[in-house]
């Protein structure tokens, strides 16, 4: 403990006078680092009505920068530490396993971006600015790694306070002023996710399919929505014949692409007018 103690005051003497600058994110992720090692993070930026601003990565950009250009654009509207500081107003340190729904390894999304990144395990911690912003830090091991275990959690538990005193101290006043994305999102675009599909689906299939998009498996909508396996099989395959697609992967992009392409939304399903 005496030397996480050191540690973490030798980092904060050095990151105190950078608050403001560029330098910061980085000073901030090896500061991390040192206590719990990870093999690679994420910063984002979540801003009402604008795009998630990605202010540090450090996995290969080349690797995997169409998958951060998906997420970016749309796909960040399912993933689990979005929708828990959305829908719950989570904040401080969660766990990825924790937040995600059972069944969420065997998601289009999950295969779109982890198996590309190859993260095992991963932890962030959730810091909201204000009423309609918030700051996620990621901490991903990947498949050659060991998971973060129980002493690592509750170290970075420990330090949630110095963490959210630094994000709000650079990114909530005007010392955090970021440059604003050039391609705003609509502020209604998290109601284009829950009207996906309802143009062309009953209340029930539109049930399903959002539960499936968010992470769900058949036998967690089935539980949710209090029906057998098979009825939930069946609503699938017939919102798959409206929509025209033949498998989640295919459902996940119509998704993503209807989402994406939205420029002047003013309600309803996204889907009307790209289908």
């Amino acid at each position: 403990m005496t030397t996480h103690i050191r540690e973490l005051s030798n980092h904060l003497a050095a990151i105190m006078p950078e608050i403001g600058s560029e330098r910061l994110p980085s000073l901030l992720v090896q500061m991390l680092n040192t206590l719990v090692p990870f093999d690679n993070a994420v910063i984002l930026h979540y801003r009402h009505d604008e795009q998630p601003l990605l202010i540090y990565n450090d996995t290969p950009p080349l690797e995997i920068k169409r998958q951060i250009d998906t997420f970016v654009s749309a796909a960040f509207l399912i993933d689990p530490f979005y929708r828990a500081a959305v829908d719950y107003r989570a904040s401080g340190l969660h766990r990825l396993s924790d937040l995600a729904p059972r069944g969420f390894e065997d998601t289009e999304y999950y295969r779109s971006y982890f198996r590309y990144t190859l993260i095992k395990d991963e932890v962030g911690f959730i810091v909201h600015l204000s009423a309609d912003q918030f700051i996620n830090i990621s901490m991903g091991r990947m498949t050659f790694s060991q998971p973060f275990n129980r002493a690592q959690i509750s170290l970075l538990e420990d330090i949630t306070e110095v963490i959210e005193a630094v994000c709000k101290q650079q990114w909530a006043g005007e010392n955090g002023v970021q440059q604003v994305p050039e391609n705003r999102l609509p502020s209604q675009l998290d109601s284009a996710l829950k009207d996906f599909g309802t143009a062309y689906l009953t209340d029930r299939e539109t049930q399903v399919v959002q539960l499936f998009l968010h992470g769900h498996s058949t036998k967690s909508i089935a539980e949710r929505l209090g029906i057998s396996p098979e009825t939930v099989k069946l609503h699938r395959k017939n919102s798959y014949a409206k929509l025209d697609v033949s498998s989640q992967a295919e459902l996940f992009h119509l998704f993503i692409d209807s989402l994406a392409s939205l420029s002047n939304y003013s309600g309803g399903d996204p889907l009307v007018g790209y289908l």
